[in-house]
């Protein structure tokens, strides 16, 4: 019984008070995870936003310069595809190019279906 006891404290760290709750969400990999994604999706729906508000400058200033179309993509597929959907719907930008309309929803159906694969996998499979 003790042995089992030791085993459970290790495996899980339980917040005592209000303030235990920040190091066992940023203590756990889900909770750096959840922190993660949340902060990636953040700056894509801001990067899809500023480079829409550089757009429309660039019809009067030729001298802006725009976010690449490799880096939109690049932090879709590091993590930010939702802010990227949501960037494109809410600032209408990118949504006519081939490679966002389909491109990003790729991304995010693998970003759901890989690791749930991984999971199936070696929870249940092998």
């Amino acid at each position: 019984m003790k042995t089992t006891l030791l085993a459970a404290e290790k495996a899980l760290y339980t917040p005592e008070a209000h303030n235990d709750f920040i190091w066992a969400v940023v203590g756990s990999p889900w909770g750096l995870l959840a922190i993660w994604l949340a902060i990636i999706n953040i700056i894509t729906f801001c990067v899809f936003g500023l480079d829409k508000w550089k757009a429309k400058r660039k019809e009067k200033n030729e001298r802006v310069r725009r976010v690449p179309e490799k880096t939109l993509l690049l932090l879709a597929a590091l993590g930010g595809s939702v802010g990227a959907l949501l960037g494109m719907k809410a600032f209408r930008h990118k949504t006519l190019h081939k490679a966002f309309r389909f491109g990003v929803p790729v991304i995010l159906i693998l970003q759901v279906v890989l690791p749930f694969g991984l999971w199936l996998y070696f929870s249940v499979i092998r």
